[in-house]
């Protein structure tokens, strides 16, 4: 990434209002950053926590940790207090913040970093190959974030920056990232990584005042933006309702949950050639990416640096054509969840990550993804587990027991639907039930709907059957 700001020179990377920064201002931050980083005395294999936004800066902070070699720890916005200070303790040593919150003993300023004397010569890069470059955060069976552990090595084996190693539906993405929208937060995975994508292929990451489509992508003449379903499905609709002039745009990245067949045939109809279909995890990066003329409902072939085996319930390897459980090999795969075995020896099984969502590959080797094992609800691109969210409406003295299922959201892709059992002689309001979660897990985990049973439905083997509550 380094060689990439150094190649750009006086080309603008990075576009923030009415502020365009060069590759090598943007290289020159990263050398200030990372020397106010060691004068801080922080080096290989000591935690940083980063609490930003999104602009030039706080993208030099990300790539100034790794030049010290330190293990970085994004927080995104608004998750709930409980869980920023969880993600912070994880053994980090400072925290990096541009708004004044202090989180532990130390909190660095991001204006002091920035105009600290850069060190003369190269910049000394002192990330050792096996240690954690990164915490890459999701939503956790515990109800607190799990933190995905990439190691140095795993993270320089991606491909993003690296034009050489890009997979074909990379190579025919990459150029269409000539103005690609940022927004949201680094800490997401995704937004990082197509961000140093555009970089590293000449093109430039514009932070828009609005993320909001399709005014961003006209007001910016943005040529590329990451997309959710629900987003997409309302471009769509506007498109068709008031069409606005996109004829800037090449690429919209669907990222977050499937795309099904006919609302993709729809995005293709209505927006022209510019919809790549992603699918990818926390644990694993990139698995495959469908491009425009894929057909639609696939997520593409995966490339030939990714493994995919499909199993059946013994996990046992399945034909092409028939649906199973998901195992996927990648090069930049994290090692496990920091701090937590258990989980990890689950899902990280034998150079394996065990994606636990259902899929098939066809006879042309395109990978068609048609459920989940896991017991999650994705709430605008975020996975959250169900457990959690049950365990916290069941201590509501009102409940006796409760259900969570997902059900289709046309706002956010999914919701929080609740089913409680009352406590004999109380009534529970769905509105205290809400506050109660939003308090503890976040907003996107409050129950969109709260509906009261009796009992719940139950299995053969007399246990409750969830899948039988939404009918």
């Amino acid at each position: 990434m380094l060689d990439a700001l150094g190649a750009a020179a006086d080309r603008p990377v990075f576009e923030h209002g009415d502020r365009a920064v060069t590759g090598a201002e943007l290289l020159d931050l990263v050398a200030r950053v990372a020397a106010g980083l060691r004068a801080a005395g922080l080096g290989p294999g000591d935690g940083v926590g980063l609490l930003l936004g999104v602009d030039p800066e706080a993208f030099a902070v990300v790539l100034a940790a790794h030049v010290v070699g330190a293990r970085v720890v994004g927080v995104r916005p608004g998750l709930p207090e409980v869980q920023v200070r969880h993600l912070l303790g994880l053994d980090v040593a400072a925290v990096v913040t541009d708004s004044g919150a202090r989180y532990g003993p130390r909190a660095l300023d991001v204006g002091a970093l920035c105009a600290t004397r850069p060190e003369p010569g190269p910049l000394r890069l002192a990330g050792r190959p096996d240690d954690v470059a990164r915490l890459i955060h999701t939503s956790g069976s515990t109800g607190t974030p799990k933190a995905c552990a990439q190691t140095y090595a795993a993270m320089a084996a991606g491909w993003a920056a690296r034009p050489s190693a890009w997979p074909p539906a990379i190579r025919e993405l990459a150029p269409r990232l000539a103005r690609h929208l940022v927004f949201g937060s680094l800490s997401s995975q995704v937004m990082f990584e197509y961000a140093v994508l555009a970089v590293a292929a000449g093109g430039t990451a514009v932070v828009p005042d609005s993320p909001a489509l399709p005014d961003a992508v006209v007001r910016h003449r943005a040529t590329s933006s990451v997309i959710t379903v629900p987003r997409l499905a309302k471009l769509v609709a506007a498109q068709r309702r008031d069409p606005a002039d996109l004829s800037s745009l090449r690429a919209l990245m669907v990222s977050g949950s499937p795309l099904a067949p006919d609302r993709h045939r729809e995005a293709l109809e209505v927006l022209g050639p510019v919809v790549f279909h992603g699918y990818g995890q926390t644990e694993t990066g990139m698995i495959s990416m469908a491009t425009p003329t894929d057909p639609p409902g696939s997520v593409g072939t995966p490339p030939p640096a990714v493994t995919v085996e499909v199993r059946d319930g013994r996990g046992a390897p399945v034909p092409a054509g028939v649906d199973g459980e998901l195992f996927v090999r990648t090069p930049s795969q994290a090692r496990g969840y920091w701090g937590d075995p258990v989980e990890s020896a689950e899902v990280f099984t034998g150079g394996w990550v065990r994606t636990r969502d259902l899929g098939r590959l066809d006879a042309a080797g395109r990978l068609h993804l048609t459920g989940r094992i896991r017991d999650v609800v994705i709430v605008n691109a975020n996975l959250h587990h169900a457990g959690p969210i049950e365990r916290v409406l069941a201590e509501h003295p009102d409940v006796a027991e409760a259900y969570v299922v997902a059900v289709p959201d046309e706002d956010t892709g999914e919701a929080v639907h609740a089913f409680v059992v009352p406590t004999a002689g109380r009534v529970p309001d769905p509105a205290a039930l809400r506050a109660l979660v939003t308090e503890r897990l976040g907003a996107a985990c409050a129950p969109a709907r709260v509906t009261a049973i009796a009992e719940p439905p139950l299995a053969p083997s007399g246990k409750p059957d969830k899948r039988l509550l939404p009918r």
